[in-house]
């Protein structure tokens, strides 16, 4: 990757979508046209991938980078890169779009400033992305407190450029992403060809005239970074543990949720319970003195035992540090019915086995109110004040965001109370 001349912002984004709909390959084409990685090491995934009968699949090699994704040709963990225009530096996390690794993709929406959720435009792929993955995807980035959506309407070149195409998709997308509690100023249709290029970072030329919007890469620049607190105290996920070698014996990764540090704080890592001391802080691998809010860190650790060490652990403050719990109360919007009963509760990386032990009441979507008190049900697009209890200890405070799934599905998604 290049050197960091002039940078402006620095925004984090996750991209989300249907199993299929062309993440990886978009997100390839990016970084190739941006000149983060080279059309020589492009050519040599394609002869790769062609030697297994998948020669469309090298822009997408370039995100996926296991033998696991590469043999199934579909994304299993969220992949980091970096990239930078002539006023932002950004950080992609291309989550995964298939319904066995949903977890992955909440560990990777969880740490977004916005999304780009993808949607394949070819004849039935969008109407079957809705009836799949499109739906939760969004309902999920939008629980995970993301505002700012763009739609790369993908694979445009196969509908010949069609506006009446592009048009039934924006059309019937807004509506359903205002319902989901998305407003329409926050949310950008681009119609894109990953795989060609197209719209992608150069502008369409004569192939549609009707367009006059954005390319992905100018609707990726007018975002804006979330505002994070750097006044409250620290709060870092680890969503990454790997050891470093002789000089680094210990390092961990993640996203500063808010707070910040420097080399040689000490730190507490819950639910563990375990102190060690930071030796020193890479941003986008450069060595750096401290880290604040918003910035996705490695830190490589001292004093610490590796052994008690999860992703999705919490590292905080010795001096404030986030209380585990086993029972906590949260609002809860429904995606499909929830009912008192056992859930898997997520939180970013980490995940317990749980219940929904109580429905407290069912309240207003807008103004929070009480609805109806002890109802024995909650239907899809209700929100619901629930007590929760999970097996093990879990690091959780007021405000901070969980999903429920049960037996593969998502079931809801909230905030603690």
């Amino acid at each position: 990757m290049p050197k960091v001349s002039r940078v402006c912002a620095s925004n984090v984004n996750s991209m989300t979508g249907h199993v299929d709909h062309g993440k990886s390959t978009l997100m390839g084409r990016l970084l190739l046209d941006l000149q983060v990685v080279d059309q020589r090491t492009v050519d040599r995934l394609k002869n790769e991938a062609t030697q297994i009968g998948k020669s469309s699949f090298a822009l997408a090699w370039v995100m996926d980078e296991t033998k696991e994704e590469r043999a199934r040709g579909v994304t299993v963990d969220f992949a980091t890169n970096y990239f930078e225009t002539s006023t932002t530096k950004f950080t992609i996390l291309d989550a995964p779009g298939h319904q066995d690794f949903i977890p992955n993709m909440i560990a990777g929406a969880s740490q977004a400033d916005f999304a780009v959720l993808v949607i394949d435009s070819s004849t039935n792929s969008f109407e079957s992305g809705l009836r799949g993955q499109t739906k939760e995807h969004a309902l999920l980035v939008r629980s995970m407190g993301v505002q700012q959506l763009i739609i790369a309407v993908n694979k445009m070149d196969t509908t010949s450029w069609s506006q009446t195409r592009f048009t039934e998709i924006e059309t019937q997308m807004s509506t359903f992403l205002t319902s989901a509690g998305f407003q329409l100023k926050n949310i950008t249709f681009v119609p894109v060809a990953g795989l060609t290029g197209e719209n992608v970072v150069t502008r369409i030329g004569n192939t549609a005239l009707w367009y006059t919007g954005p390319t992905l890469v100018s609707a990726l620049e007018k975002q804006q970074a979330t505002t994070r607190s750097i006044e409250k105290p620290l709060r870092l996920t680890i969503n990454d543990i790997f050891r470093g070698g002789i000089n680094n014996p210990l390092s961990i990764s993640g996203r500063l949720e808010q707070g910040s540090l420097q080399v040689g704080d000490q730190i507490l890592v819950q639910p563990a319970g375990e102190t060690g001391h930071i030796k020193t802080i890479e941003l986008a691998n450069e060595a750096a003195e401290w880290a604040v809010a918003g910035q996705i860190v490695t830190l490589h650790l001292t004093n610490i035992d590796a052994a008690h060490l999860r992703q999705g652990d919490i590292v905080c403050s010795v001096a404030s540090p986030i209380q585990n719990l086993m029972s906590f109360t949260a609002k809860v919007l429904a995606f499909e019915h929830v009912l008192p009963g056992y859930v898997d509760v997520h939180r970013g990386p980490m995940y317990q086995t749980g219940k929904v032990a109580r429905l407290v009441a069912l309240l207003d979507k807008a103004s929070g109110e009480v609805v109806k008190r002890k109802p024995r049900i909650v239907q899809p697009g209700q929100v619901v004040r629930c007590v929760v209890e999970v097996e093990g200890k879990m690091p959780l405070e007021k405000g901070g965001r969980v999903v429920l799934r049960s037996e593969g599905v998502t079931v809801g998604a909230g905030l603690l109370e």
